[in-house]
């Protein structure tokens, strides 16, 4: 479908997936998770096609990861459509209500964004996420997907739209944008007349991009060059544990570790043992002058390695005297996405928590929880970095707006 008259179509369809009673929506979501599963086969054929052609053109083992498509990840993807089908719908809820002097009665209900745009990489399974947390708060949905992953896109929306039109809702709740060049994405930038809101969701380039050239609000999804603190006060075997999982869990998310800090005074008996676990992981560590001196497994660091997402096997280590240091250290060098300090001094946890300007700050867990299925959010549509609208994971509440509704008795204003 060209480009405008696909907008066009969503921006009719939003009106009737506005309309939709909880339980419409929760059939559908129900419907479309069971579809997945049955036609895992031809998604994971569709897969198999971008997986071939990331590899020849030599695409990195963790990138190629995040775009694989597997039994497993495919029921894991109808399981987030089921859980968002059971989670409260937004829509119901009243967040104020009063009455003013003269008798308006006024009430303060939450409704839906409308028209969102969704432009995001390599990862297939966010086109279900996307449709499920947009579908459920009442918006529709336009998904313009990178290259990498079109046939497997192109697959699970033919799935989803299947199960809309089983349910006999209008299956322009859900668009891709099949076409992959850029002048498109340029054009679909500029269609404010139709969209909503525009969320990017993927490497710092493509975040860059739509911020600088979208004439759509943006709700700005970082990248993730996160942080884990070592206080002085870390409890050793959970620095480990909690560096190591944040590091290698999976590399190519954006909650995973990038940078890592030590207090000074432990740079010589806590970092030696996290060096070693991390280089028995396979991980590249690159730090200063201390960290070098502390353990043989340390390479040089260069100033542009602390601004880093590596989403790969690397980290950057810095040393710190101190709790004030960690913290101006990440608010400098970070993407105000998620930093963690280990520490049994709840005096400098406090101070941590307070002065690090991130979308979620941890004490003593790693930042692989910041996610819409860890949050309890069923999905999300993103981590959002910026200030203004949602913060941390999106997540339904996160994709509606609000509206006042004022009943009178025939009141004017004199």
């Amino acid at each position: 479908m060209e480009l405008e008259a696909l907008c066009k179509a969503a921006k009719a369809a939003k009106y009737e997936t506005a309309a939709l009673d909880s339980d419409k929506k929760n059939e559908a979501l129900i419907k479309i998770a069971d579809l997945l599963v049955n036609e895992s086969e031809t998604i994971i054929l569709a897969n198999a096609r971008d997986i071939a052609a990331a590899t020849t053109k030599g695409m990195s083992i963790p990138l190629i990861d995040r775009l694989r498509l597997t039994e497993d990840r495919i029921k894991a993807m109808s399981e987030g459509l089921k859980q968002v089908a059971e989670l409260p719908d937004p829509l119901t809820d009243v967040l104020e209500e009063w009455e003013r002097p003269n008798g308006l009665s006024i009430k303060k209900v939450r409704v839906p964004l409308g028209v969102i745009g969704i432009i995001y990489e390599s990862r297939p399974n966010v086109t279900a996420d996307a449709f499920a947390l947009t579908f459920k708060s009442g918006n529709a949905v336009i998904l313009k997907g990178g290259s990498d992953a079109i046939n497997s896109n192109t697959a699970i929306t033919a799935v989803i739209k299947k199960g809309l039109k089983l349910c006999g809702i209008n299956e322009d709740a859900i668009s891709l944008i099949e076409s992959t060049d850029r002048e498109t994405t340029v054009a679909f930038m500029q269609m404010r007349d139709y969209v909503d809101v525009l969320i990017p969701r993927g490497s710092a380039g493509l975040i860059r991009s739509v911020v600088e050239n979208s004439k759509i609000p943006v709700i700005e999804t970082g990248a993730g060059n996160c942080h884990v603190y070592i206080d002085a006060a870390a409890d050793i075997s959970k620095a480990k544990k909690i560096v190591v999982n944040a590091k290698t869990q999976r590399l190519g998310t954006c909650n995973t570790a990038e940078s890592l800090l030590i207090h000074e005074d432990i740079k010589d008996t806590v970092f030696p043992e996290i060096a070693r676990a991390l280089h028995d992981k396979s991980v590249e560590i690159r730090g200063d002058e201390e960290a070098m001196a502390s353990s043989e497994y340390v390479i040089p660091a260069t100033e542009d390695d602390y601004y880093k997402e590596y989403l790969d096997l690397l980290i950057s280590v810095k040393t710190v005297k101190s709790v004030e240091e960690a913290v101006a250290h990440i608010n400098k060098y970070s993407t105000h996405h998620s930093e963690c300090i280990v520490t049994e001094d709840e005096t400098a946890a406090e101070k941590f928590l307070n002065g690090v300007d991130s979308a979620c700050v941890y004490v003593n867990a790693s930042t692989r929880f910041t996610d819409g299925f860890e949050f309890g959010f069923g999905a999300e549509i993103g981590i959002s970095t910026q200030m203004l609208h949602a913060r941390g994971p999106m997540g339904l509440k996160e994709l509606t707006s609000y509206k006042y509704q004022i009943r009178g008795n025939g009141q004017v204003r004199g």
